[in-house]
């Protein structure tokens, strides 16, 4: 059997859900040691619009699954993941499929009539080969985001709001105000800049089981949070925005322990939170008043020249 006969990039449509679940454990566990990805994070990151067309595995023998990349659009932003399967082959892996990011981002530039820029996040710190991998291809380390596990067994603190302060579940008459507010955050992620999109993941989330929580000070949209319990006892807190002009007033702890009360009235004992640098004015106090099992930094890496 030949080298080519026994690896193939697939469809991720083609490869089971089961198999790409195993790629991601291992590659947690090996750089974190605790392995957290289930079968609802794979099902949310496969309900991004275009995923099938802009998503690529790379297979071997018995179906293992030894990378995975995707990529989704963002306004003039193509915002990729790249994983692969720790071992002899990684290398290997992380080369084939970042040529199949590189090629799909010309091809929707040349479809487009403009280049997009691209990043890839979601790497974490101690992956010894993605961050070599992108350097080689002209991709420096841009925005770092913190990766929490936070314990619920213990109620989270009640938020503290502002004076004036509201938190209540959104609504579909809310579209345009959590829009606003995600296109305005100072967060480094990725915006969604066309509102039907934005709409239509949100809508996703809640025919998901989701929550989608606004703060609203003396009646003025402020900020939101959106969470998912995932599986059985673990929970995500997905997104959280704030409007600018009112950082720096506890807004975003109160829309953190909201959404972490929320998930924990659901049966969830232990919530992963992504937090980039513009989410929170003081991250380094969330060990002080949450119970936070572990932290890890997540990078994302954006091409020269973008």
């Amino acid at each position: 059997m030949t080298q080519q006969e026994r690896f193939a990039v697939r469809r991720p449509g083609d490869v089971p859900l089961e198999n790409l679940v195993d790629l991601v454990r291992s590659y947690e566990e090996h750089i974190t040691g605790v392995a957290g990805c289930t079968r609802e994070d794979i099902l949310l990151e496969a309900g991004h619009p275009g995923y099938e067309e802009n998503g690529w595995c790379l297979t071997g023998p018995g179906g293992q699954v030894f990378g995975w990349a995707a990529l989704t659009a963002h306004g003039t932003t193509l915002d990729a993941a790249l994983t692969v399967r720790p071992g002899r082959h990684a290398e290997s892996a992380a080369r084939t499929l970042l040529a199949r990011l590189l090629d799909r981002a010309d091809e929707l530039g040349a479809e487009q009539g403009r280049p997009y820029a691209l990043t890839v996040g979601g790497v974490l710190s101690g992956d010894e080969v993605v961050p070599s991998i992108l350097q080689e291809a002209g991709f420096a380390p841009g925005t770092s985001a913190s990766q929490y596990t936070i314990d619920l067994t213990a109620p989270p603190l009640p938020p503290v709001l502002p004076e004036g302060g509201s938190i209540r579940q959104t609504g579909p008459d809310d579209l345009g105000a959590l829009h606003t507010v995600h296109l305005n955050s100072r967060g480094n992620s990725p915006k969604t800049e066309d509102p039907a999109l934005f709409g239509a993941r949100l809508r996703r989330l809640q025919d998901a089981g989701g929550a989608a929580l606004l703060m609203e000070v003396t009646g003025r949209p402020t900020g939101y949070v959106l969470t998912r319990a995932v599986d059985g006892k673990e929970g995500r807190v997905l997104e959280l925005a704030v409007a600018p002009a009112l950082r720096g007033l506890g807004i975003e702890y109160a829309l953190l322990t909201a959404g972490l009360a929320e998930l924990r009235a659901v049966g969830v004992t232990r919530a992963r939170v992504l937090l980039d640098t513009g989410d929170l004015h003081d991250p380094e106090s969330l060990g002080r008043v949450l119970t936070v099992q572990a932290a890890h930094t997540v990078t994302r890496f954006h091409r020269a020249g973008d």
